[in-house]
């Protein structure tokens, strides 16, 4: 933990506010809460995919929070109230900090609800839907997802752009990804570390300073490079600037708002660095499309039959079926999570384009200061200005890099006002 010394009276109440919000979330664990054990897998395989899921609100009832809901959303109003007490209605971080315990009581909410229609209804509050608009006028989330797919569809027809072989082993992962990472954060015992588990499902998942690699597990240098800028420099990386922040502690721990702001830098980061692909993109898409099936009341076994005539085998088709479902029932509202990552890379990249566009470069790189929240960014600014937030220790080199992003911004904005349409029309005699 940061150490206190030197700081005034106000900073220690600023301080002490935020570090309950970080205990006070500590049993929190929402993925831990939703997912469905390895036995619903195993009775939906033996019924070859012909049943639903047995799945219901007592399956969750026999899976319990691990904390006492009743209590913990009590807590929370406890440190809002106290927030507003000490530190006054219109105080700035005192706003992040009362908006943070909303959001964390709202999870609670949201989990308590598991296996009932106000899990999913709690979840678009949270984290949104696939039919919301990006602004007024603006195409959908599932209309961006149909959109993709077509384009995906155009270069699939080409037949030519194959994913490269997969010629590397865990531990050659590890080592490639260690090293890469190394240049980015050093090479101290107390930055990033990479190692082999056996005890995860997915090939690579991160914690607030590892990334672990399934042991059995094939990757190629391009997945390697996608693990180094999505999980290495976006999620460790915000993560330790947040543990690196001195007042305010709680940027080292994301609500619901920040997960999409996450994402969305992790996917923005994939598309600068070019780590990323159509197969990835496709994954991205076929999950908005999915959540959108859903909300439009397809069942399990529909969204299931989708990702089986996308040629999956019935596992994985069953793996990514139950990431839209989780935590709420084979024919209830989805889980709308796994939106954070379109719907973030779109948020994200406009706030960079309208920070270049206004001259306010300086903004951009606090993104990475610890788990931040789009609609927080002027106010950080501000808590940088007043001491109460430190600037990133830890960034990307394409965010250190503010001459070559604003000019790349700058062609960006310049393009957007073209129709692409009317582009098409002209460049028929030649494409």
């Amino acid at each position: 933990m940061n150490s206190l010394t030197g700081l005034d009276d106000y900073q220690l109440s600023v301080r002490a506010l935020s570090d309950r919000i970080v205990e006070a979330q500590t049993p929190i664990r929402v993925l831990d809460a939703v997912k469905w054990d390895d036995g619903i897998r195993e009775g939906f395989l033996k019924h070859k995919g012909k049943k639903l899921p047995a799945v219901d609100r007592a399956y969750y009832a026999s899976r319990p929070l691990g904390f006492d809901a009743t209590a913990k959303k009590q807590e929370f109003q406890s440190i809002e109230r106290d927030i507003t007490r000490q530190l006054g209605q219109f105080n700035p971080v005192g706003q992040i900090m009362r908006r943070m315990c909303r959001e964390y009581r709202m999870v609670i909410r949201m989990l308590e609800a598991r296996g009932t229609e106000d899990f999913g209804l709690i979840s678009q509050d949270l984290y949104g839907a696939a039919s919301d608009a990006f602004h007024a006028g603006d195409p959908t989330l599932a209309d961006l997802g149909l959109m993709f797919s077509d384009y995906l569809n155009n270069i699939d027809r080409r037949g030519d752009l194959e994913d490269e072989p997969k010629n590397l082993n865990a531990k050659q992962a590890v080592d490639l990804l260690q090293h890469r990472l190394n240049k980015v954060f050093g090479e101290a015992e107390d930055t990033i570390r990479v190692f082999e588990s056996d005890g995860i499902l997915a090939d690579a998942a991160a914690g607030a300073d590892y990334i672990k690699i399934r042991s059995d597990a094939l990757f190629n240098e391009r997945d390697v490079k996608a693990l180094e800028v999505h999980e290495g420099l976006v999620h460790v990386g915000t993560t330790l600037n947040g543990l690196n922040q001195p007042i305010c502690t709680f940027l080292a721990k994301g609500p619901p708002s920040s997960t999409v702001t996450q994402e969305g830098l992790a996917i923005l980061m994939e598309v600068i660095t070019f780590a990323s692909y159509p197969t990835r993109l496709r994954k991205l898409t076929n999950r908005t499309r999915t959540i959108h099936m859903a909300e439009e009341g397809a069942d399990f076994l529909q969204v299931f039959e989708f990702y089986r005539e996308q040629g999956f085998d019935m596992e994985v088709s069953y793996s990514n079926a139950s990431r839209v479902f989780r935590g709420s029932t084979p024919n209830g509202l989805p889980f709308t999570k796994d939106l954070s990552y379109l719907k973030g890379f779109i948020m994200v990249y406009n706030y960079i384009q309208l920070a270049v566009r206004k001259g306010k470069l300086e903004q951009i790189p606090l993104l990475f200061s610890g788990k931040t929240t789009l609609e927080d960014m002027r106010t950080l600014r501000q808590l940088v200005d007043e001491g109460l937030v430190v600037p990133p220790k830890y960034l990307p080199p394409q965010f250190q890099d503010l001459n070559a992003l604003s000019a790349w911004m700058c062609f960006s904005n310049f393009l957007n006002h073209l129709s692409l349409d009317r582009i098409e029309a002209d460049y028929a005699n030649i494409l």
